[in-house]
């Protein structure tokens, strides 16, 4: 299935879930924001349904979000049931990996492929300030648990915010000299809560490479750009969304929780899909696939156009 600008879209992110149980600065409100009810959520049945839909216009991959999905009771079930449908070649999840140690194994028995693991600091105090109360132990035990019960290729997304986890950059840019992951530095996007913090919050990756010399160019791999040090076993990736480096290439559409379809993350643009079966489902998500904009007008002095904050869109 190509879009209006003629880009092959393979590659959906399913949100199961608006909750979390942490609340990162740059996602969600000190306050929290409302959650959905459970009625409010597609079930099993009806993900699993969009899945099939989405497949059969040539989604191949396939990324379970949240909020954080490990707080939806059951996520292995679901883990089985999309990864018997047809045409999805890849199921990946991201995560903050705090409740991920008991059921790493049951994950990945059930068919789960690859894990990504937001993790911004590796300072427990400072882990705690950003997530609210998490646990950087707990998230520690989960990275661990996840190599334990066989998943590789790993990846650690870390989100940039100057003056504030600036110096934790060598130290996370370190799990890849030992260990077969990608590190990737994410610029961060005025959206939701950190739409109004100051300029200075909003740093380049290219601050990763002064932090971490000797670094030097690999490849892409999607919307990361790959670099590598002589000797270690992963690599470090940046991620820029505030330089539009990545839009013309795009291959990915959104579904949340509450059975939306987003073209964009960045756009306000919503296609509701929850009580569309067959043809009309397929109707509806070609009619979305279609109007994906050419690329977003975010940047330092335009917010994001999302009418949702990150944790009702998934990561």
């Amino acid at each position: 299935m190509l879009d209006g600008e003629g880009r092959l879209i393979e590659y959906l992110r399913l949100s199961v879930t608006d909750r979390c149980n942490c609340r990162c600065t740059y996602c969600m409100p000190a306050g929290g924001v409302p959650m959905l009810g459970h009625k409010d959520i597609l079930s099993f049945e009806e993900l699993t349904e969009v899945v099939g839909a989405c497949a059969q216009l040539g989604v191949r991959k396939v990324r379970l979000t949240g909020g954080e999905p490990l707080v939806r009771r059951g996520l292995p079930e679901l883990v089985r049931m999309i990864r018997a449908v047809p045409g999805v070649e890849e199921l990946a999840m991201t995560t903050n990996a705090t409740l991920l140690a008991p059921v790493a194994a049951e994950l990945h028995h059930a068919g789960l492929d690859r894990l990504n693991v937001s993790l911004d600091t590796l300072d427990a105090a400072r882990y705690a300030e950003l997530t609210r109360g998490g646990s950087l132990e707990d998230a520690l035990a989960g990275l661990a648990a996840a190599r334990d019960a066989g998943f590789s290729r790993t990846k650690v997304n870390c989100v940039l915010m100057g003056g504030v986890n600036d110096a934790d950059v060598p130290r996370l840019a370190e799990l890849a000299r030992t260990e077969p992951i990608d590190v990737r530095f994410i610029e961060l996007m005025p959206m939701g809560p950190c739409a109004g913090w100051p300029k200075a919050r909003f740093v380049p990756a290219e601050m990763v490479l002064e932090a971490v010399p000797g670094l030097v160019p690999l490849r892409r791999d999607g919307v990361a750009e790959l670099w590598h040090a002589p000797g270690w076993v992963g690599n470090v990736g940046l991620i820029r969304p505030m330089s539009h480096r990545f839009c013309d290439g795009c291959s990915r559409i959104r579904v949340t929780a509450d059975g939306r379809l987003k073209p964009c993350l960045h756009s306000s643009a919503e296609i509701a899909l929850r009580g569309l079966h067959g043809e009309a489902l397929l109707a509806e998500l070609r009619r979305g696939i279609a109007a994906k904009p050419a690329y977003h007008h975010m940047d330092r002095d335009h917010a994001s156009q999302s009418a949702r904050d990150m944790n009702e869109i998934g990561g």
